[in-house]
């Protein structure tokens, strides 16, 4: 899965924003009473709000102070959950109705769609919290809210100025432990985390110099232009590997930048390694080695919006165990996923994409591991290059003609551009899911799939 934020390269400023806070929270209320850190986060946050939206920030305040309710007066119960699960989401997706236009917007409900997510996953934790731990996974023990929060406590972990306009999401358990103090490498001391946060701010804005200088050249709005039409298909097919590569890379310089003002508060730290060094990972949306290298979607999945994705996981897939179909909770979520980004055709035809094009690796993956003919010429030192350079082809080619409906919203114009390269996705990717069966039985010896099923 790979959801993304609904954001412009505008947002950035208000992500840089958040070092001075970052700063001022380190050096002044570090250890200080819990109430002021609180309130510290809430009016920040809401000053930002303030600064992006106006009085429309009363969306999120309603739905802050409705969720309080919620967990006070319905309790640790499935009926608490629902409630949440329902409000959030029919609130957002009226948002979407009423305020969506056909182009990239800065609107209220850019950050309410992440404020969406947080406050479900905080009344899933508090319902978690009333069980008894032996009826829960280590996971959800993990995460298991057992305290009765204030709706100061709500506030300030709704509108930490480090994840309140494009994530990332953490727990109500991680929040307060950064509120205790207990995020740090020191015990007693603020966090050695300035040199990791500059870190990763620094390759935010190598990212960000990159996508400003080529932005004005690689557009979205040239693959439904005439020009992009009259081009031989071998240009429409490689403009659009390039821009399904640029387009992420907004993203990519939003969520490093705001990671590190994660990291300088202590959200960051997740812990020592192996090694006895601190890890300050715990918020990274981002694996940007694995994203640039990768060359299989399962790796861009792997390495794109950590955060969001392991939130799906958590609290929407994993949740759905009692479907007993995999690949049925999978086609949920993504579902849930394409409605939480919008009402938009694009986003069902992006994530529809995902589903197939996650079935046909995992397919063909399969079949290279257990034919000996494929499993033998894909071992061959020589012609890895070669392999490496056709899979990477295949993978940007393809996220890019997924991206084109996720970017371009509206039927009308997703459609001219797959008209345009003649629906190459799709063809593609079922002529394979129809046909690997097929060929999987061919070459796969008897003896093989009798292992496999032992």
């Amino acid at each position: 899965m790979y959801p993304l934020p609904r954001l412009q390269m505008g947002s950035n400023t208000e992500r840089l924003e958040g070092y001075p806070l970052a700063l001022f929270y380190r050096h002044y209320l570090f250890y200080k009473d819990s109430y002021l850190i609180h309130l510290f986060h809430a009016f920040t946050g809401l000053s930002i709000a303030y600064f992006n939206f106006g009085y429309q920030l009363y969306h999120s305040l309603l739905c802050v102070v409705l969720q309080f309710l919620i967990l006070r007066l319905m309790g640790r119960t499935v009926t608490a959950v629902l409630t949440t699960f329902c409000l959030q989401m029919t609130y957002l997706l009226a948002g979407y109705y009423y305020t969506a236009t056909g182009n990239y917007d800065i609107k209220w409900t850019m950050p309410h769609c992440v404020l969406t997510l947080k406050l479900i996953g905080l009344a899933v934790d508090y319902f978690d919290g009333g069980k008894d731990q032996s009826s829960l996974t280590t996971e959800q023990q993990k995460y298991a809210f057992r305290g009765v929060p204030s709706l100061l406590e709500v506030a300030g972990f709704s509108y930490f100025y480090g994840a309140f306009l494009v994530g990332p999401q953490f727990s109500m358990n991680h929040y307060m432990k950064l509120v205790q103090g207990k995020l740090t490498d020191s015990p007693g001391k603020m966090p050695n985390s300035t040199v990791p946060a500059l870190r990763r701010l620094s390759l935010g804005l190598i990212y960000l110099v990159g996508h400003t200088l080529l932005s004005p050249h690689i557009t979205e709005d040239y693959l439904v232009s005439e020009d992009y039409e009259l081009r031989p298909f071998w240009f429409r097919c490689l403009y659009m590997l390039i821009w399904g590569k640029f387009v992420l890379y907004k993203y990519v310089t939003c969520w490093l930048v705001t990671e590190g003002v994660c990291i300088l508060t202590g959200l960051g730290f997740s812990g020592f390694g192996e090694d006895g060094e601190p890890k300050w990972d715990a918020c990274a949306n981002m694996k940007v080695w694995l994203f640039e290298t990768n060359p299989q979607f399962s790796g861009t999945i792997a390495s794109f919006n950590i955060n969001t994705n392991a939130w799906v996981a958590r609290y929407f897939f994993k949740r759905l165990k009692f479907l007993g179909n995999k690949q049925l909770s999978h086609g949920l979520s993504l579902l849930f996923l394409a409605l939480w980004h919008g009402l938009h055709s694009g986003y069902l035809v992006c994530f529809q994409m995902e589903f197939l094009i996650v079935i046909v690796e995992k397919q063909a993956a399969a079949l290279v591991q257990e034919s000996p003919a494929l499993s033998s010429l894909a071992s061959i030192t020589a012609l890895q290059p070669l392999y490496y350079v056709v899979q990477q082809t295949i993978h940007w080619l393809f996220m890019g003609y997924s991206m084109t409906a996720f970017c371009l919203f509206t039927w009308d114009k997703w459609l001219k551009v797959y008209k345009s390269v003649y629906f190459l996705g799709h063809v593609f990717f079922l002529s394979l899911l129809f046909t690997l069966p097929y060929i999987h039985k061919a070459m796969v010896p008897r003896k093989e799939k009798l292992k496999k099923m032992e």
